[in-house]
């Protein structure tokens, strides 16, 4: 190969590559309970540019490790913006995270660790967007990463949550009609310009995007889809709570201790498809740690074996069964996918939580991680409550990134014909 070509080529591989989209890294089996907090509770990650929040998890292994974290803005589809760092860090990143305390009077050791934003580092962002969120070893190799999201508030966005106009579909989806309006801001060709996303209870992986505007009516954006804003409508999570570990309580049939941590028990869950859709009291799929006797439930909180236990006879999808929710960031990793018990007739997974109140579902998925919300092992109804978060971005001709221009929230208890 002649020498220009060969060079040439290198060129493209590593431009391809520094542009690849980011995607979230599972952490290993040691990491635990990773979460974006703010203002004390578990929330998604979805920020107002210049707010305060944290990330935290715990290290299984509670021996101080040395973490450091990296920050990369993104841009809608989740490829590092061509922007430098200092464009949106004003301070450092690639420092060690110092804000970290072991735990107490637990059986499970751990170390917790939190980052704030801004931090002692004096580490403050500056625009909005999209950002990935790595946390590295001393090594600077990857443990795992996270999504959050900073927003502007420069336009108003309007939501509605509407039952299916499809009448095969009205009692199993949830439709969205939108709404935009900025008074600050001019649209510049709104098709090309703005786009939306739409989440589902925060969840990412579910997330609806590249749709444009059906209508414009002077610098209002309008979103009135038959199809392409719907969501299935699904079922309330189930939970548990353990937040006495040593005592069955909600959902928990019982209990049993070792030499190393508790097991907590759970009732075998029906599966809820063929049934009557039926009210549960849910969190939309988060969870709160909580142990009842702590004063400090970051460090006092304790982790337990969790054993689910799911009866779903007419399930014969050549599929796989996880256990999803915020507390692993609605993960399809091996760690979380049940095993069929043949001599039982049932499904069965045991996974180490942190105790407290856990929201979490079955969700079926494919090996390529493709999910089935079809054929949902719960069930699909218009009566389920979920919160709905509808995300504005937006990038003028002379921009060089895309910003986050305004965030809108319905609830599907709000749901109309």
């Amino acid at each position: 190969m002649p020498k220009f070509l060969y060079t040439s080529f290198i060129f493209l591989f590593i431009f391809t590559l520094a542009k690849a989209q980011e995607k979230e890294i599972d952490p290993p089996y040691n990491i635990k309970t990773v979460s974006f907090v703010q203002n004390g509770s578990n929330v998604f990650p979805i920020f107002e540019l210049g707010s305060t929040f944290q990330l935290q998890f715990d290290d299984l292994f509670g021996n101080e490790a040395n973490y450091y974290f990296e920050l990369v803005h993104c841009d809608y589809n989740w490829k590092p913006s061509e922007i430098p760092k200092t464009d949106y860090i004003r301070g450092f990143d690639n420092q060690r995270i110092m804000d970290y305390s072991n735990s107490f009077n637990t059986l499970q050791n751990f170390s917790h660790y939190r980052l704030s934003f801004p931090n002692q580092f004096a580490t403050q962002l500056r625009i909005s967007g999209n950002y990935m969120l790595k946390i590295l070893n001393e090594d600077r190799e990857v443990v795992f990463s996270r999504k959050f999201i900073l927003y502007e508030n420069h336009s108003t966005v309007g939501v509605q949550v509407k039952r299916s106009r499809d009448l095969k579909n009205i009692d199993y989806k949830h439709n969205l009609d939108i709404a935009i309006l900025s008074n600050d801001i001019v649209f510049q060709t709104p098709l090309q310009n703005v786009k939306v996303v739409l989440l589902q209870n925060g969840d990412f992986n579910t997330a609806i995007k590249n749709i444009k505007p059906q209508y414009t009516i002077g610098n209002q954006l309008v979103y009135k889809y038959d199809k392409e804003t719907q969501f299935w409508g699904g079922n309330e999570f189930l939970y548990f709570e353990n937040k006495d570990i040593r005592a069955a309580n909600n959902y928990v049939a019982k209990v049993g201790g070792n030499n190393d941590v508790y097991s907590s028990f759970l009732y075998t869950n029906q599966a809820r498809a063929n049934q009557i859709y039926t009210v549960y009291e849910d969190i939309d799929g988060n969870f709160v740690v909580n142990n009842i006797n702590a004063s400090n439930n970051a460090i006092e909180a304790d982790y337990a074996w969790v054993y689910f236990t799911l009866s779903a006879p007419t399930f014969r999808l050549n599929k796989d069964i996880y256990i999803v929710g915020m507390f692993n960031n609605y993960s399809l990793s091996p760690e979380y996918k049940m095993d069929y018990n043949a001599e039982k007739g049932i499904y069965e997974k045991a996974v180490m939580i942190k105790q407290g109140f856990t929201n979490y579902q079955y969700r079926i998925a494919d090996n390529k991680g493709v999910i089935d919300f079809e054929n949902a092992i719960d069930g699909n109804f218009y009566q389920t409550e979920n919160e709905y978060t509808v995300l504005v971005y937006y990038r003028e001709s002379t921009d060089r990134y895309e910003r986050v221009i305004g965030k809108g929230n319905a609830n599907s208890l709000n749901i109309i014909n």
